[in-house]
């Protein structure tokens, strides 16, 4: 064996299943913000050595068969590419089963032919526009969890109050850490000076709209999570057994840091 075989199957043999799962923590439901791996849509991952490296194929599940074709493909798509960018990875097949658009969302994969690409006609709006409709829900749910936990800790702490509160006044925990990840991903500011109740453009409320807006924040961390719920529910019910594939979280917590690796980037066809 040549030195360069050689190297090709120590680079093989460095990428593991586990290696494989991790990075697919990254990958989040859309809709539920939380990694596809604590949601137990990982199916199966198996690993092989190919001639130039580690050949990987992923199978993916959702809750059902009619679950948003958007969603599945910006799932199947995320997951391909943090599987690809693992150095000595040398080629990635993954797969959605059991889905009405699996033949085609599969395809699309196959030929890495983008979201446009793959739906066509069918594809009304921007990917990249639905991701950025998510992030902004996802960092809404997270300014409430951290100022809802204010709140609880101080009674003598008013909505109104809320408003002029900054990111040097939280404490050092998973939800503030999440917080600030979601800034990122927007592009808002992330220094302790920021305030931390601000709109999708950075700026923040009036003091008298904050309670309302407090409100709908809240309205909007407690449809994530319900969903959240409501799909976990699903899907073991679908799938004998993929209750032990799932993660759960206290109630108002934050997922695990997962979301480090965000945004990626949307491959799309234009034309």
């Amino acid at each position: 064996m040549t030195i360069t075989q050689l190297e090709r199957t120590r680079r093989a043999a460095a990428v593991s299943e586990e290696d494989i799962r991790r990075a697919l923590g990254a990958v989040l439901d859309p809709e539920l913000d939380e990694p596809i791996t604590d949601l137990g849509f990982v199916r199966s991952v198996a690993v092989s050595a190919g001639p130039e490296g580690t050949q990987a194929v992923v199978h993916l599940r959702l809750p059902t068969s009619f679950c948003s074709p958007n969603f599945a493909y910006l799932m199947a798509s995320d997951s391909k590419d943090v599987i690809s960018a693992l150095e000595g990875v040398e080629k990635v097949l993954v797969e959605l089963d059991d889905h009405h658009d699996s033949d085609l969302i599969n395809a699309g994969l196959a030929a890495d032919a983008g979201y446009r690409g793959t739906f066509r006609h069918e594809a009304e709006d921007s990917l990249e526009e639905l991701r950025q409709t998510f992030r902004r829900k996802a960092h809404t749910a997270a300014m409430e969890r951290c100022l809802t936990d204010l709140l609880r800790k101080d009674p003598g702490l008013s909505e109104t109050d809320l408003g002029t509160v900054r990111l040097q006044d939280l404490p050092a925990a998973r939800n503030t850490e999440a917080l600030l990840r979601r800034r990122a991903a927007l592009g808002l500011p992330g220094g302790g000076g920021a305030i931390v109740f601000v709109n999708h453009e950075g700026r923040p409320y009036p003091p008298g709209d904050v309670p309302m807006a407090l409100r709908r924040a809240r309205a909007t961390r407690i449809s994530i999570d319900g969903n959240a719920h409501f799909c976990r529910g699903l899907l073991r019910t679908r799938y004998e057994g993929s209750g032990d594939e799932q993660v759960h979280r206290p109630e108002g917590a934050e997922a695990a840091d997962h979301h480090n690796l965000l945004p990626f980037t949307v491959k799309e066809i234009h034309s």
